[in-house]
């Protein structure tokens, strides 16, 4: 899986899964990754520390899931339409 990616799509979904109004869904339309396949990338490529405090962040949140989600649809100026 993360073997297919690039070394830019991989920094983008990394960015995209720290940001707190992006939801899987929208990382899911555009590189086609399910919230497993995110979490296994951001497990390989980022320091333990830091999976694991995002793990921990994310962990529940409302905003990361676009059904329980309350805010508005946020579009990233690199997100694809």
């Amino acid at each position: 899986m993360s073997e297919e990616l690039t070394v830019r799509e991989i920094d983008r979904i990394i960015e995209m899964a720290w940001e707190d109004r992006t939801p899987f869904e929208a990382i899911e339309f555009q590189f086609g990754l399910k919230e497993n396949d995110v979490r296994e990338v951001m497990r390989t490529h980022l320091k333990r520390s830091s999976f694991e405090l995002w793990r921990k962040r994310v962990k529940g949140r409302k905003t990361k899931h676009q059904k329980t989600s309350p805010a508005n649809r946020f579009r990233s100026q690199n997100q694809k339409l």
